[in-house]
């Protein structure tokens, strides 16, 4: 009786009131205790309350329950429509939205701003863009396009679907932007790879007077990750301490993501202390990434313990992460070991793990693996498939990615990735014209647009072959300037071939303007005036280099055995033992010079003797771990080996007779591709 005395005595407006608080705080049963008091005291629901209880029902996450409600109503208004639409799109009960659309507009009812913007996110979450556009030529003939409102959805909708060039036509009629619009485009340019743009945007929005939020930031923060603008990073940084956000755990893990993309784990560790409050997995992932990319598998190793030990679910991204990381360092046994973590967990079949795994077994030189792997992939998505195109792309072997290739576009559309892995391949694989031919046709036939990338792809391609002129040519022809990966390609190929000095030194020159201190440039070009016997030039730069404080990056290569990673230099380097290693090495040259081998002393680019020469080859770091893994490795097991720097020509022409006269198959994963030595023979075909 005082329940029902209590609820007679409050009017419609402080019921719907108490409905929406529970329906904003997600109480959902307090919402449903008043709402069974309602109907246990007779108590008169109208349109208007039933409304607030649909509202209250979908945010709480209890759809059917709203469904039902909706079902029963003798009379519907707008607003009982919009809210039903809102649910389902909230609830991704996308088909169920589109219906509810349909049948409101049949019923006679024009959507509002409210609606439309539910239902072009449902187009979003579907994927679809045509379903999109149709709706956006319904807001236009409604004259609700240019509403804030339903204009924010519509640009995020053009931004996600990848149409950015029309999600930026469209953002520049609306007259009054808000943060939600400018959030839209800063977060579509930065998801859609163009990151430059994205912070151009955020530059135009502070200009504008908009304020900075935490979603802003975030995808702003984002961009500065995908561009490595490190400064830009930082500034950032100071404005979210100024707004205190930074215990904001959206804007944390952003920043998080961005120092660990940069590189600066230090700074990205202490804000992973910052934020340990409100830690969650995606702050665990953001950390475990960046220590995969700078190598350091350990920590990111020792980051995933400790998040299993706080009791924290890792997803598919922080598996993907870790297998990552394993594939960078090319850590076979600890990748396997998470595959079966994987496959304990169902996670198998998530793209990104797949598309991972294939990668790492690639990168563990097991192509065989990774082709299994893709195999039993159900539905291989484009991930996969750049994936496994990407493996065969590193190994060499052309003729076989170019079947793979053929197969993809059948079954997924090829993207800028695709495209960066087939010439690559190419360029590897000494397929010319085929590699030309689909840098032609790649935007004529599949729409995506030639990058600096793919550009470069086609001067390494060129310049491998030989075809400087074709290759310089190419360059003048670019619609912009090439960047350093671009030069450092010509500049190997005018070392490699002919000793093309006066091109090499105009591409050394653009080189050094774009990296000063890349001591990969100056390396080069020595080495250039060194193999045309210029020793006098090759002093003058070496004097150079030493002046300016600018060291060569040294070679070092290194094995696993028994879970135990054995790195090696040149020089100096110290083992247990190390004098087993180099009497191995003395027995095995002694056996290759039998079977033929002669030292290639023009490999060395120093003004020494070639009994000199030999000794300083001899001692080079891939010939050192692989006498190692001889020593080590069972007889039958594939030796696996890496090395930071291009193998040289002697050492390759040494590791083909090694694995002649051992009877081992030898695979070595360089700076650029991979080898595979067998019976004196390698799968590069002595094109590299």
């Amino acid at each position: 009786m005082r329940s029902h005395a209590l609820l007679c005595s409050l009017d419609t407006a402080s019921l719907a009131q108490i409905i929406q608080t529970c329906a904003e705080t997600k109480q959902l049963i307090k919402g449903k205790e008043l709402h069974a008091q309602l109907l246990l005291t007779w108590y008169p629901i109208c349109t208007f309350l039933t409304n607030h209880l649909i509202t209250m029902y979908s945010k709480c996450g209890v759809i059917r329950y709203a469904h039902n409600l909706f079902d029963k109503m003798s009379q519907r208004n707008i607003v009982s429509w919009t809210a039903m639409i809102t649910g389902f799109s909230q609830n991704l009960w996308l088909p169920e939205a589109l219906k509810a659309f349909s049948q409101m507009r049949i019923s006679g009812m024009n959507p509002t701003q409210f609606a439309f913007a539910s239902i072009i996110k449902v187009c979003v979450s579907l994927r679809s863009i045509t379903l999109g556009k149709q709706m956006h030529c319904l807001a236009l003939k409604s004259g609700l396009d240019s509403n804030l409102y339903v204009g924010s959805n519509l640009a995020d909708m053009y931004s996600k679907c990848g149409m950015m060039i029309d999600a930026c036509k469209f953002f520049e009629v609306i007259p009054c932007k808000d943060a939600v619009l400018w959030t839209a485009m800063v977060d579509g340019y930065a998801k859609n790879g163009e990151s430059e743009k994205a912070l151009v945007a955020f530059k135009r929005m502070i200009k504008d007077g908009i304020l900075m939020d935490p979603h802003i930031l975030s995808a702003t923060l984002s961009a500065c990750a995908a561009n490595k603008a490190y400064k830009f990073g930082m500034c950032l940084h100071s404005s979210v301490v100024k707004l205190g956000f930074e215990s904001k755990v959206v804007v944390g893990n952003a920043l998080l993501d961005m120092y660990s993309k940069v590189g600066d784990m230090e700074s990205a560790s202490n804000v992973f202390v910052i934020v340990s409050e409100h830690k969650n997995i995606v702050s665990f992932t953001s950390l475990i990434d960046g220590y995969g990319e700078m190598d350091r598998i350990d920590d990111a190793l020792d980051m995933f313990v400790e998040l299993r030990r706080q009791g924290i679910e890792a997803n598919e991204y922080t598996f993907s992460s870790l297998i990552k990381a394993c594939a960078n360092q090319a850590a076979l046994e600890q990748g396997a070991q998470l595959q079966a973590q994987v496959i304990k967990l169902n996670f198998d079949s998530e793209p990104y793990i797949s598309a991972s795994l294939v990668n790492m077994y690639g990168k563990c030189g097991l192509v065989d693996h990774s082709f299994q792997v893709f195999n039993e992939i159900r539905n291989p998505t484009e991930i996969a498939w750049d994936a496994l195109l990407n493996v065969y792309s590193q190994h060499g072997l052309g003729k076989e990615m170019m079947g793979i290739f053929d197969k993809m576009v059948l079954e997924v559309k090829p993207n800028a990735m695709t495209f960066t892995s087939l010439l690559s391949g190419c360029s590897h694989a000494g397929l010319v014209e085929e590699g030309l031919s689909h840098f032609h046709f790649m935007e004529k036939k599949y729409g995506v647009v030639p990058r600096d990338e793919h550009y470069n792809c086609i001067i390494n391609l060129l310049g491998r072959a030989g075809r400087l002129k074709e290759a310089e040519d190419f360059i003048n022809s670019m619609p912009f300037e090439p960047n350093a990966f671009g030069w450092c390609s010509f500049l190997g190929a005018c070392r490699v071939h002919h000793g093309d000095v006066e091109r090499g030194k105009f591409a050394a020159e653009r080189l050094i303007k774009l990296e000063p201190e890349n001591s990969g440039a100056l390396v080069l070009l020595s080495n250039l005036y060194a193999k045309e016997g210029k020793w006098e030039e090759v002093r003058a730069l070496r004097t150079m280099m030493k002046e300016e404080n600018i060291k060569k990056l040294p070679g070092y290569s290194w094995v696993d055995i028994r879970e135990k990673t054995h790195i090696f230099g040149s020089e100096d380097w110290c083992h247990p033992q190390r004098k087993e290693i180099y009497e191995k090495l003395d027995c095995l040259l002694d056996q290759i010079k039998e079977a033929g081998y002669v030292p290639c002393t023009a490999s060395v680019p120093l003004d020494i003797n070639d009994n000199e020469k030999l000794q300083f080859l001899h001692h080079h770091s891939e010939r050192i771990a692989i006498a190692f893994a001889l020593l080590n490795m069972p007889f039958g097991k594939p030796i696996i080996v890496k090395k930071n720097l291009r193998v040289c020509l002697d050492c390759h022409s040494a590791i083909k007779f090694i694995s002649k006269v051992t009877g081992r198959k030898i695979i070595v994963r360089d700076s650029s591709r991979f080898h595979h030595f067998a019976d004196g023979w390698c799968s590069c075909g002595d094109y590299w």
